[in-house]
């Protein structure tokens, strides 16, 4: 991975066998980033996305390779919420919460720091870590 940044604006380029979410991460932790706007485009060979279900409390498993979200922090720690969408062979596209995705060529993220703090707490009735 290597990355730039230009004031409030991280523009990364990810390698091929990175995995994306610990690359955010990474990205986070060194850049101190408490909140931020995640957007990225480019292909995974290897990845899991779930679509959450709401009366199950429990995550579906898909596929992806659009990316879009968030990072910010629960319990002050790091804390990361993406979204990815991928079109396959037929033109079919499938998305969801990201869970893991390897990148195959490489990816291209931009990453706009807010500058600011929005810490998550767990929602017992949903589910769900909200802001």
């Amino acid at each position: 991975m290597e990355y730039r940044r230009f004031k409030d604006t991280i523009v990364a380029r990810l390698d091929r066998g990175e995995e994306i979410l610990a690359q955010v991460k990474e990205i986070a932790l060194k850049e101190e980033i408490k909140l931020a706007s995640v957007q990225a485009l480019g292909a995974v060979n290897k990845f899991t996305v779930g679509v959450f279900k709401t009366d199950e409390k429990e995550y579906l498993a898909n596929e992806i390779v659009s990316l879009t979200g968030t990072v910010n922090t629960m319990n002050d720690e790091f804390y990361c919420h993406l979204h990815m969408s991928a079109g396959n062979d037929k033109g079919e596209v499938f998305g969801g919460h990201l869970n893991q995705a390897v990148v195959s060529a490489t990816c291209e993220m931009v990453i706009t720091v807010i500058d600011g703090a929005v810490d998550r707490y767990y929602d017992e009735q949903i589910g769900l870590n909200l802001f």
